[in-house]
């Protein structure tokens, strides 16, 4: 049996992501008042229930009273043999007001005193205590509908399907910020970069000449070896300490060349302990897109 509450603010893919997981078996409730929650444990909870995995909904559009009672409810339910978890969708302000815009929807905070950026902001403030609860936060800024459906089958439905922490090794450029939705982040800056080599410079942490140049650099070497120990050690104990999810986030200057190949090597690494391990190079993407 499995509880999964789905929050975020507007226009972040919550409704992509409850049909996402309505394909694969889970019967899914769009906007379900907070209150109800205790309820709903209860008659999912339930000896020979029907619903073996629910998905729901709690965003913004809740009466405030019930947000504000959330963390409480979710404090009961722990005690219990059910243990939902939260997954917090996301994107970056101007991103929301883009999406907004480009849609001509209206935002459920919009009045005819609020406008759509304050909206935005009184939203953050009355979903907080949701995210920081979430077991997994998704950044969704630069995710096309399609990516955003598979990071939900790949991370959830996946998950569900096997036993153990899901474990995401996610690239990014520093020029481009770091995101959001990391748990763990490494900046390997200080590493020798193939991007002053004229040769490798068009090329990825993905080909062959750039890992073999990496793994030519005895800083490279001994980073990688640092890293993986680390993680070898702590990931166990966050698996113990009931976290289903884990997004390790390594960073160079554009993304391009260190960070991928990095996070490549640590994938094939930890593949071998643990069955749900993912990679996402965000800069990559973002060049396939454009």
């Amino acid at each position: 049996m499995k509880l999964l509450i789905i929050s975020g603010r507007s226009g972040s893919g919550k409704s992509t992501a409850l049909n996402m997981l309505e394909d694969h078996g889970y019967y899914c409730i769009d906007n379900l008042p907070a209150s109800l929650l205790p309820a709903l444990a209860q008659r999912v909870s339930a000896q020979a229930t029907d619903l073996p995995r629910v998905a729901v909904s709690i965003d913004a559009r809740n009466v405030p009273l019930d947000l504000k009672q959330v963390p409480q409810i979710l404090e009961a339910l722990n005690q219990t043999s059910l243990r939902p978890e939260i997954i917090f969708l996301d994107a970056s302000s101007p991103t929301l007001i883009k999406r907004f815009s480009e849609s001509r929807r209206k935002h459920p905070l919009t009045t005819d005193k609020i406008g759509l950026r304050e909206a935005i902001n009184m939203e953050t403030e009355l979903l907080e205590q949701i995210a920081l609860l979430a077991s997994l936060s998704i950044d969704t800024s630069h995710m096309s509908l399609h990516e955003l459906r598979d990071n939900i089958k790949t991370r959830i439905v996946e998950r569900d399907d096997s036993t153990g922490m899901a474990l995401l090794f996610e690239s990014f450029g520093y020029k481009h910020g770091v995101p959001i939705d990391a748990d763990i982040v490494y900046d390997v800056r200080c590493l020798p970069n193939p991007y002053w080599d004229k040769q490798l410079r068009p090329l990825t942490g993905l080909d062959l000449d750039v890992g073999e140049w990496l793994e030519s650099q005895p800083e490279f070497r001994a980073m990688y070896e640092d890293l993986r120990e680390y993680l070898d050690k702590w990931l166990p104990r966050f698996a113990e300490n009931n976290r289903s999810y884990m997004t390790v986030a390594i960073g160079c200057t554009g993304g391009q060349h260190r960070s991928v190949y990095l996070s490549e090597q640590l994938k094939h690494h930890f593949s071998k302990t643990i069955r749900n391990v993912q990679v996402l190079h965000r800069e990559l993407r973002r060049r396939e897109i454009a």
